[in-house]
């Protein structure tokens, strides 16, 4: 894999972990000015910065542009480099390049930025991705955007956005998907192991199953707001899994069940992007650094996935 690497993604694959700045704004699934507050994201985005952590994950529709927003003044703040990626989400009625042009101007502007580092699209939509990737690649040529990304594009779509961006010479750098221990979607329908012969960056959102894999929720204590609509009944399922992930931590000085999680992305060969309220949870998802699984604990934690996981 290492070969198919361009110059301009590599910085990409030197990354382990990142930070995802969903909860940064979002009141509806993160319940934004309840759980947490603009000090309490502050907070987290700092103590990331403190742990080595210096790719943060975000787009437009996140909190309505509330995340990018808050993103940008925390930019403002600091001096230390960040890598900054934002999404364009293909609204149905957005079928013309000016829409990602537009979008991506105000991107920018919430961000405080003259050109971000990674921009991606949010999600397949109505517009084929080869038209989508022609404009993508006009704006890597203006200078606006350094590398090219993708999200939640099944094999098919990205290799037609891979193929697309080398007609012009740009590698597509990522593939942003959902991947955790609950879904393994990416290694079952072959886009993880294309995705490492392609050289494309998987980055896993949702590394933790949003909260259902930390350990801190049982069937009798749900998550707040809308993940509890379902969560009763994976809690009850995965309850074997949270124990082999709490001794497999405990063999490793006392690693927490989300960093037991996070680590075994790591391991996979994709990077994580957890998201953080505040400093507390932000101190958690770093603890996942600096040590690593062994493959018959990654083995034993694959077995025990697949087996609640039908």
């Amino acid at each position: 894999m290492t070969d198919t690497i361009s110059n301009e993604t590599r910085f990409l694959h030197a990354i382990e972990m990142g930070l995802g700045a969903w909860q940064f704004g979002d009141r509806v699934l993160w319940s934004f000015g309840q759980t947490h507050n603009e000090a309490d994201i502050h907070a987290a985005f700092e103590t990331s910065l403190e742990a080595g952590i210096r790719f943060v994950d975000t787009a437009e529709v996140y909190g309505m542009g509330q995340s990018e927003r808050f993103l940008g003044a925390m930019l403002k703040a600091t001096d230390q480099p960040v890598l900054i990626a934002t999404k364009f989400f293909p609204y149905p009625w957005r079928v013309h390049r000016w829409f990602m042009k537009y979008a991506l101007r105000n991107s920018l502007e919430r961000l405080g930025l003259e050109r971000v580092d990674l921009y991606q699209i949010h999600w397949p939509g109505l517009v084929p991705p080869e038209r989508l990737m022609d404009w993508m690649a006009e704006l890597v040529k203006e200078g606006l955007v350094r590398t090219v990304g993708v999200s939640n594009f099944n094999p098919s779509q990205m290799v037609r956005a891979y193929t697309t961006l080398a007609r012009r010479g740009i590698p597509l750098a990522a593939n942003q998907v959902e991947y955790h221990l609950l879904d393994r979607t990416i290694e079952k329908n072959g886009l993880l192991a294309r995705c490492n012969e392609l050289g494309i960056r998987v980055i896993a959102y949702s590394p933790i199953a949003k909260g259902l894999l930390t350990g801190k929720y049982t069937p009798e204590k749900l998550p707040p707001g809308p993940r509890a609509v379902t969560a009763a009944a994976t809690l009850t399922r995965i309850q074997p899994l949270l124990k082999l992930m709490t001794k497999i931590g405990q063999d490793h000085g006392g690693k927490t069940n989300a960093q037991v999680a996070l680590n075994w992305c790591i391991c996979k060969g994709t990077m994580p992007i957890p998201g953080a309220k505040n400093a507390e949870q932000a101190q958690q998802n770093a603890g996942a650094l600096g040590w690593k699984l062994t493959p018959e604990q990654v083995a034993e934690l694959d077995k025990a996935s697949e087996e609640i996981v039908k």
